[in-house]
């Protein structure tokens, strides 16, 4: 990933922290729907690649209440290392869209909580190939599959509105990404920072 992307996302991370504004939507039943908008960085890891890959994104959501909302996320990988050898070298890159319902718990007397989200998300992997064996020969290889995708993690609420969130994810295996018939599981390890209207 360029210099530019990673100073960008950084600031924009750092900027979710540090605004500071109140807003929700009221629906005039007494209930009031809180939106949120966020950053997200950590690693990918896909099964048998030889190396896991740096992950940028952002995601969004609505809390309906304060236990229960929704939330939508993109994020994508830098290109990384499936194989390395001397006969045969790929390199992967991983595309993930998600839409999940949310779960929170706050613990009593704590800024921390507990956040868990189960959902579908669509999983695609690029895989470009190189094979030597007396002549290079290059080849380019999408999969993509979509499935039930979820995750568990911790966060911290700086302010009403401004949190952190560690969370570990999984995502829809991927068919034959490997050319040899084996599907191969995906997950991932992040660090979000969020900001609530």
């Amino acid at each position: 990933m360029k210099l530019l992307q990673k100073t960008l996302l950084a600031l924009a991370a750092g900027s979710l922290m540090t605004v500071g504004a109140q807003a929700a939507i009221n629906y005039g039943n007494g209930m009031t729907a809180q939106p949120y908008i966020g950053a997200k960085i950590g690693q990918y890891d896909l099964d048998k690649a030889k190396d896991e890959a740096f992950s940028y994104g952002i995601y969004g959501g609505v809390k309906f209440t304060p236990i229960f909302g929704v939330e939508a996320e993109y994020m994508t990988t830098n290109k990384e290392d499936f194989t390395k050898n001397m006969l045969d070298r790929r390199k992967y890159e991983a595309d993930v869209y998600g839409l999940y319902g949310t779960a929170e718990y706050l613990f009593p007397g704590s800024n921390m909580y507990a956040k868990g989200r189960l959902g579908v998300a669509n999983n695609r992997i690029k895989m470009q190939q190189r094979l030597y064996n007396g002549q290079v020969v290059r080849g380019k290889n999408k999969q993509s599959d979509t499935n039930i995708a979820g995750g568990v993690g911790l966060g911290y609420n700086f302010t009403p509105n401004a949190a952190v969130e560690l969370a570990y994810d999984w995502y829809p295996k991927v068919k034959d990404i490997d050319y040899n018939g084996r599907d191969l599981k995906a997950e991932g390890l992040t660090l979000g920072a969020n900001f609530k209207f």
